[in-house]
């Protein structure tokens, strides 16, 4: 978030100020040690500097459960048009929980949801924009005749819209003088229509040629003075006739198109309104379009538009006529361009301007924009918050303080946030500390409450604030850093380096590496600060540190100079040490210094994905993966790449096809292995396990390093343990370890158990615990091979470890809830609730307020748990809600 909203020291006038060089030469050698001099230390750790936690710009409910299971209800009884908002305001929420997955869901939800053109635009344009970069999957998918959907265009010219025809009707006149042609004059020429058929075109038209005006006893009719040219007269004479414009070029078109409004020809209007629509190509034409489609009325046109618009994301944004047309836009233009669907639009556009410059003028005037189209309160806070806190880091604080409080008296408690801020920018500091203790003496407290008031206080009172803002919410980066800095500033290296890598072990959150890095950098571990930056470089190659002053490539460049080059076989060996020993974030590094030398960069890159995958880190994963792609250096192994991208993305039969291509070019380790892998994940075949085993054996008979041929005895033990051949699969994950992949020990410890030897399990997770650097994951394992206090004691450590693996939580709870301690069973799951929403968690907790009698809160629950996985239902959770069970206990 520090590079979406920068801290105010990051002035556009500093970016390219700073050069590193000067300070940089001090940290490598000109200074004595960190240990021993305080003065260069005092030097080293100025430039460790905890920026203040921004107000972020999003929808932050106390209870966010009880608006999902708001939502969910009124998904349920809502008419059709509604639907798309309300999965909007769902977006809203996940986004405000950091949830990527479940808000990419919403959005896809409200797409396939909506009912107007607008709307399908608008969602379909808004998912494409999250998924920028992965344009390729719909170019491997159309090999398969397949595309995906939303990132399609729409014919919009094709769009329904309905055409008053009781206008049309033509009424038959008495008496005898009615004549059957009519000539139009226009300058000097005469184009002879059909009266009645002109007369049919609009209502004045035909009081014109058939009532009492004096034109119905004319022959002769001059329409030179209404800017309709001959060319275009004859086109309604053919218009009138066939009902169609044929081979009509676009500036007649628009001639045609304002001389229909003019005369109130809706049918004639439409036609022109389509043909035009089906004529924009470019955003150069969308533009001048886009003028005509408002000045006429055109909705159809406007759409088209609209959509050349919206599929440039973001880069049209940068065209001022483009952000002109949307900017100055009043009500009746925006209902033009966007029917009844402004606020959805608007709102994209807001947040697509937040992220390029969240204080540029036209993040605040889309923001605005949003204002205007708001028609809920929901919609409005949001609103208000967001437009906020862009006038907060504009430093526009009375228009600021204005919007907080405005969303704050419509219910969104976080933007107290914002008053606080400003109250201390101000000069009330006591004020701001005063007002967040009132909000956390007030409701159930959040971590983020306990967080922002600790930066209005001192000394042990801040401390004692940011250790209940981590216990109430270990997400948060700032508590780490503040705490990290300060034990630094103290030359408590070891404290200091432990509570970074506290979030590092579950979090991989740049500014916290960027952090460490600085420590490094401060007692001149340069081995271990060029791994963070290389990690760092990883995740985002343009990132820019010391509060977007320098190039992260720069530092890493510098840092460089201080540490020996390894060799190929060094970096190999080096590989192989830290992915044996779990270490993910040694290894990315690894593979990063690799990438700028080796010629197998497609392999590289390949690893460096499934690196970024178990980290987390889908969006960076998939970049690599495409990097695999593009680096391969045959054409069978760009089929596994791609098979693997289509995998990733839920085109597993895809992924399948692209496979058995390559194995027919070439048998390959990884053709095999993915071949096994998308198949024993997809099919629900038990006899499908003979297949897999085949291809992995095959696989382990094809050329591979060890790490990846460890994989592969992994998975082949983990399948013989489901077919319960107990010592096929032993002597797989003991071959695994063997060529030292540390994770077969997981294996082997089901092995013993599954022989009734549970010490023996307990042992070898053990041991795994042993060797792996990230570990979390070995003590919940081995929670299962021990007795309840051992189980208890294990299961703590991954808390600690890891707070966000959720299993622990739903253990004790368990526990509690079988001691008939119902109250601490279900707080228990309420703290981890606070900040992860999890189906599992909330359907336990429903279960237990059922259990104790509190119907509502069960319903709440069960309504919520749907909202974050509606794909994995359980039954009983989903005949409760649909039968509304609860409401009749």
């Amino acid at each position: 978030m520090r590079t979406f909203f920068p801290s105010d020291s990051c002035k556009e006038s500093q970016l390219n100020a700073l050069n590193p060089q000067p300070w940089l030469q001090v940290e490598r050698g000109k200074i004595s040690k960190f240990s021993s001099q305080c003065s260069s230390s005092s030097s080293i750790v100025s430039f460790i500097k905890v920026p203040e936690p921004p107000i972020l710009p999003f929808f932050k409910p106390v209870d966010y459960v009880e608006v999902l299971a708001q939502i969910h209800e009124e998904l349920e009884s809502c008419s059709l048009q509604e639907k798309s908002n309300l999965y909007l305001l769902q977006y809203q929420i996940f986004r405000g929980l950091g949830e990527a997955k479940l808000m990419r869901k919403s959005l896809r939800s409200a797409w396939q949801n909506a009912i107007s053109i607008h709307e399908k635009l608008v969602f379909g344009a808004w998912l494409k924009y999250e998924k920028q970069g992965e344009e390729l999957i719909a170019d491997l998918l159309a090999t398969f005749n397949k595309c995906a959907e939303e990132f399609g265009p729409i014919d919009v010219s094709k769009l329904a819209v309905d055409i008053d025809v009781s206008s049309q009707e033509t009424v038959s006149m008495n008496g005898s003088h009615i004549l059957r042609n009519v000539y139009f004059k226009i300058g000097e020429e005469k184009i002879v229509c059909d009266r009645q058929k002109i007369a049919g075109l609009s209502a004045p038209f035909h009081a014109m040629l058939n009532g009492s005006f004096r034109e119905s006893f004319c022959e002769d009719i001059d329409l030179s003075e209404n800017n309709i040219s001959a060319s275009g007269m004859r086109a309604i004479r053919e218009f009138s006739a066939t009902g169609s414009l044929i081979d009509v070029p676009p500036n007649l078109l628009l001639e045609i198109l304002v001389f229909a409004n003019k005369f109130c020809c809706e049918r004639l209007e439409d036609a022109c309104d389509r043909k035009l629509a089906s004529l924009v190509s470019s955003r150069e034409n969308a533009v001048q379009l886009m003028e005509y489609a408002i000045a006429e009325n055109s909705p159809i046109l406007a759409a088209s538009c609209l959509q050349v618009f919206l599929r440039e994301l973001p880069d049209c944004l940068d065209d001022e006529q483009v952000v002109d047309i949307f900017i100055n836009a009043d009500r009746q233009q925006r209902s033009i361009m966007a029917g009844k669907d402004s606020f959805s639009l608007y709102c994209l556009l807001s947040e697509v301007a937040m992220n390029l410059n969240p204080r540029s003028d036209k993040t605040a005037s889309f923001l605005e924009q949003v204002i205007e189209s708001a028609e809920t309160d929901w919609q409005r806070l949001l609103t208000f918050h967001q437009l906020g806190c862009v006038r907060l880091l504009r430093k526009e604080y009375n228009e600021a303080e204005h919007l907080f409080e405005a969303a704050l008296n419509l219910g969104h408690l976080y933007s107290v946030a914002g008053l606080a801020r400003l109250g201390y920018i101000k000069g009330h500091k006591l004020l701001s500390y005063e007002k967040l203790s009132s909000v956390i003496s007030s409701v159930n407290p959040l971590g983020w409450m306990y967080q922002e008031r600790s930066l209005y206080c001192e000394g042990d009172k801040r401390w004692e604030d940011l250790d209940k803002a981590t216990e109430l919410d270990p997400t948060l980066t700032y508590p780490y850093m503040y705490r990290g800095a300060s034990l630094m500033k103290k030359q408590n290296v070891e404290a200091a380096l432990t509570e970074i890598n506290r979030i590092l072990g579950f979090k991989l959150a740049i500014e916290c590496l960027e952090f460490r890095f600085c420590f490094y950098l401060a007692i001149e571990n340069y081995k271990a600060a060029i791994s963070d930056v290389q990690a760092i470089l990883t995740l985002s190659p343009d990132y820019r540190m010391f509060e977007g002053r320098v190039a992260a490539s720069q530092l890493h460049t510098l840092v460089r100079e201080q540490v020996n080059d390894w060799t190929t076989a060094d970096c190999w060996l080096q590989l192989y040490d830290r992915w044996s020993s779990v270490d993910d974030i040694g290894s990315l590094s690894v593979i990063y210094q690799m990438l700028e030398s080796e010629a197998a960069k497609g392999v590289l890159y390949f690893r460096q994905s499934l690196l970024l995958l178990r980290l987390n880190c889908p969006d960076a994963a998939m970049r690599s993966l495409q990097l695999a792609r593009k680096h391969a250096s045959s054409d069978h192994e760009r089929l596994v790449y791609e098979g693997w991208i289509l995998y990733d993305t839920g085109h597993c039969d895809e992924g399948l096809q692209k496979a058995e291509e390559s194995i027919k070019i070439k048998r390959s380790f990884e053709a095999f292995f993915l071949k096994a892998y998308a198949l024993a994940d997809s099919s629900q075949d038990p006899s499908c396990s003979s297949t897999v085993v085949s291809l992995l054996e095959n696989a382990l008979k094809c050329p591979s390093d060890r790490l990846r041929k460890g994989q592969a005895l992994n998975n082949l033990g983990s399948v013989y343990v489901d077919c319960g051949m107990l010592d096929l699969a032993a002597d797989c994950y003991i071959n695994a370890l063997e060529i030292q992949h540390t994770q077969a020990h997981q294996g082997l410890a089901r092995v013993h158990f599954l022989r009734n030897d549970k010490a023996a399990a307990y042992e070898e997770m053990t041991k795994l615990i042993a060797k792996a650097k990230n570990n979390a994951s070995a003590y919940e394992k081995r929670s299962e091979y021990c007795d309840r206090e051992l189980t208890k004691a294990n299961l703590e450590m991954v808390t600690q470890l890891d707070p966000l693996r959720v299993y622990p939580y739903r253990y004790r709870a368990a526990v509690l809830m079988d001691s008939q301690k119902e109250k601490e069973a279900i707080a228990e799951l309420s703290r981890a609730i606070a900040f992860k929403a999890d189906r599992h968690l909330l359907h336990l907790r429903a279960a237990f307020h059922d259990h104790t009698g509190d119907r509502m809160g069960a319903l709440r629950d069960c309504r919520a748990a749907i909202s974050v996985d509606s794909t994995h239902r359980e039954m009983e959770l989903h005949s409760r809600v649909n039968s509304h069970e609860f409401l009749n206990p």
